[in-house]
């Protein structure tokens, strides 16, 4: 159980992985967090902000910004 509750969030962002959709669901689970026990997303808010997190940091390391690249590191390969 605890296993699963670690690696999902991070398997998530793999999956997922867009920094603009992975901001968006960090957004959200933050103001889930910020409203407390009210609203229904209540139980998983902890959850949805470490799946944002994964999610941003694999959409940082594919260089995508929804679904468009960034250019932010080099290529290592040359493309004549």
């Amino acid at each position: 159980m605890i296993i699963s509750l670690v690696t999902f969030p991070f398997l998530f962002g793999m999956m997922f992985g867009d920094l603009g959709h992975g901001s968006i669901l960090l957004a959200v689970a933050l103001f889930t967090i910020i409203q407390g026990e009210k609203g229904p997303l209540a139980k998983g808010r902890y959850m949805l902000v470490l799946m944002g997190i994964s999610a941003c940091y694999c959409g940082l390391i594919y260089n995508e910004f929804f679904a468009l690249k960034l250019n932010l590191m080099k290529s290592c390969y040359n493309v004549d």
